[in-house]
């Protein structure tokens, strides 16, 4: 502890090993060690006493939108970051589609490498993305140090992102495994979408039949044949059908190498609430009903569901009109995805240790970031989230920093209130004051 510049002391300090009263020393950016709470602190280290509020390791969210350059409009590096800092997320992982161009190319990775650079107030890496023509891309994006490809199996919303209808997924898939890499998918079956009733209009009901759990269900039960037959790494994104599951467990219990991901919205919202022309609780796979809400979170319970995360995607209000059908399909989710969480967990029993393994642990194993980033032990990354787990807040969207104050959570009461969040050993947001961007551009190869 001799050379640490700085302790962390809380009597609730969320560690691998549970929850319990510590002293946490930090030097150059990194934990050095997790002590008894009362260990002496050296004269060259600054104390931060805490008191009771809890201390966590910062959240790792590894599906954000941030759309820049491009899309810059709807957000932005700074913006989407000041947001993440806020709701106590100190490393998130890049989208490749939204911004303009996509990330799909090494020189495109690196485009928005330089756009992100000294905007960043966290920790900033990239998936790079799978398209019908770019296969001779991905190991060159694989080397530049992607932590993976993104693809649609339904079209994407985006003229410049199309989808891999089957037989350019298993190239796609083939190349991906040559390398070990790992290829994330949106998975809704896009022919099942077309024979979907279609009626535009204000109604959510309608929206969601034009959704059916029957387009994910068969869209995932392709990509566990394809990875099965490939011995391929695929994980799942933003699940929301809960059909599903029984067969991600059987593929599991298999050996096929296949993750899953659910988000805050899926978790915390239900079919059943959502008002007509209310497309701010527009997303696809769309918010279902309670009944598979509660599925799901057994599924998060059992760990069938790996981890959570934001699909945070925004876009200018304008585009979020009443009709259902044409409205920009995205929630807003960054500052408030570990409050809404914790809110829904806490009710239904589980822990704060909980929702750390689903947003920070398992987050950061995902993309293979868990030797520095995700837990509150020695040789991590000195990156934190200062939580008063009790404190109640009414969402306000004019107070949340992303760029366009559109949420589907706007007048919820949060439990959770983020006090502080540190990144690497340096506080970078303290009761709504911000300090200049100290986030770093990461990558698979660091």
């Amino acid at each position: 502890m001799s050379d640490a510049e700085l302790v962390l002391r809380s009597t609730r300090v969320i560690t691998p090993e549970g929850t319990r009263a510590a002293s946490v020393t930090v030097a150059a950016g990194k934990i050095t060690a997790v002590l008894p709470y009362d260990a002496p602190v050296p004269e060259t280290a600054r104390l931060e006493d805490l008191g009771d509020h809890v201390l966590l390791p910062g959240l790792v969210d590894t599906h954000v939108h941030v759309n820049d350059p491009g899309r810059t409009e709807w957000e932005g590096f700074w913006t989407a970051t000041r947001a993440a800092a806020a709701g106590g997320i100190t490393t998130l992982v890049d989208m490749p589609l939204n911004s303009l161009p996509p990330t799909t190319t090494v020189a495109h990775l690196r485009t928005k490498q330089q756009v992100a650079a000294d905007k960043a107030h966290i920790d900033v890496g990239f998936w790079g993305g799978a398209l019908p023509d770019n296969t001779k891309d991905l190991r060159p994006l694989h080397e530049a140090g992607v932590f993976g490809f993104k693809a649609f199996l339904s079209p994407s919303g985006v003229d410049e992102f199309p989808h891999l209808e089957r037989g350019p997924l298993a190239r796609t898939m083939a190349e991906i495994a040559a390398f070990d890499g790992l290829l994330i998918v949106h998975a809704e079956d896009p022919h099942l979408l077309a024979s979907a009733p279609q009626r535009p209009g204000p109604r959510y009901a309608d929206f969601l039949a034009s959704r059916p759990r029957d387009a994910e269900d068969t869209a995932i039960a392709q990509l566990i044949r394809e990875a099965k037959a490939l011995d391929a790494r695929v994980h799942v994104l933003h699940l929301s059908s809960s059909d599903a599951l029984p067969m991600i467990a059987e593929a599991r219990a298999e050996g096929v190498r296949v993750t899953v991901e659910t988000c805050p919205h899926y978790l915390t919202l239900t079919a059943e609430e959502v008002p007509d022309g209310a497309s701010e609780f527009k997303c696809c796979p769309p918010i279902r009903e309670a009944a598979n809400q509660d599925l799901l979170w057994q599924a998060l319970a059992d760990g069938t569901i790996d981890c959570v995360v934001t699909d945070h995607s925004p876009s200018t209000a304008d585009l979020k009109t009443d009709d259902f059908a044409t409205a920009w399909g995205g929630i807003s989710g960054l500052q408030l995805s570990l409050a809404a969480v914790w809110t829904e967990a806490r009710r239904r029993g589980h822990g704060l240790e909980d929702v750390v393994r689903w947003m920070s642990a398992r987050t950061s194993g995902l993309v293979g970031l868990d030797d520095r980033k995700g837990a509150i032990a020695a040789g991590r990354d000195a990156d934190f989230a200062v939580l008063a787990p009790d404190e109640t807040f009414t969402v306000d969207p004019v107070a949340l920093q992303h760029r366009n104050h559109v949420t589907a959570y706007a007048g919820r009461t949060l439990y959770g209130v983020v006090k502080s969040t540190w990144l690497r050993g340096q506080r970078i947001v303290a009761d709504g004051e911000f300090t200049e961007p100290k986030g770093r551009l990461l990558t698979r190869t660091d």
